[in-house]
């Protein structure tokens, strides 16, 4: 828009760069008629400014209260996390530490279902007196090749994976979480964890906690290698 040939980013800029305008011209400030954006009404250039200041004390007060409750929510992860890692130390059992382990995960963090299966590496193979374990059951080539190439937990929808099966009820899990096990470098299990709604774990969620678990698992369960 311009007006007589002055666009409106010259008067813009005159005015920014100007201030003693508005102080020469103190009565413009209250004779300036704005829209208000909660309403047709005309309000003052003051009362704008105000309206304006008023929107953005409110979002800033929506990301503090969104900070507070991330924060709540981190500290209440964080405390189960504790409890979990205090189960997992106390189990001095080495047939009985698996079971601890799922048990403590699936109260603490109110998990539906968690299994998990641990083969040994080349260089650290499974101790031979826990063989009949739930946990060293036999797991096919692919199921431990696929655990290998994880950098990562897998969060997503349950596709058919094979280690779903470990679960009680395998059936009704429509997303899955897969946390592989490492000891020194080399993967030697896998920890899983199922639920039936399709939201739990999802593709696009972070994946930090489960590495602290994954972490704290792979250094327990590495007691039963030999």
């Amino acid at each position: 828009m311009t007006l007589q040939g002055i666009t409106e980013d010259e008067i813009a800029n005159y005015l920014v760069h100007t201030p003693a305008f508005f102080e020469r011209n103190a009565a413009l400030l209250s004779s300036i008629q704005l829209t208000s954006p909660h309403g047709q009404r005309a309000v003052s250039l003051q009362e704008r400014q105000m309206e304006m200041l008023r929107d953005k004390i409110r979002g800033l007060e929506k990301r503090i209260m969104e900070m507070i409750r991330h924060s709540q929510d981190n500290e209440a992860i964080a405390e189960r996390l504790h409890r979990w890692v205090r189960a997992v130390l106390l189990a001095h059992d080495n047939a009985t530490l698996a079971d601890v382990m799922l048990n403590s995960l699936r109260d603490l963090f109110l998990i539906p279902q968690a299994a998990v299966r641990i083969w040994g590496t080349e260089a650290h193979p499974l101790r031979t007196e826990l063989g009949a374990l739930a946990c060293t059951q036999t797991v096919s080539d692919d199921a431990r090749s696929f655990a290998a190439s994880l950098n990562q937990p897998y969060c997503g929808l349950n596709a058919g994976f094979e280690a779903s099966k470990w679960l009680d009820d395998s059936a009704s899990i429509t997303s899955i979480a897969l946390i592989p096990l490492q000891h020194e470098g080399a993967c030697f299990g896998l920890l899983v964890l199922g639920s039936p709604d399709a939201t739990r774990y999802s593709a696009d969620m972070g994946v930090d906690f489960l590495i602290q678990v994954g972490d704290v698992a792979s250094a327990a369960l590495a007691r039963l290698l030999d």
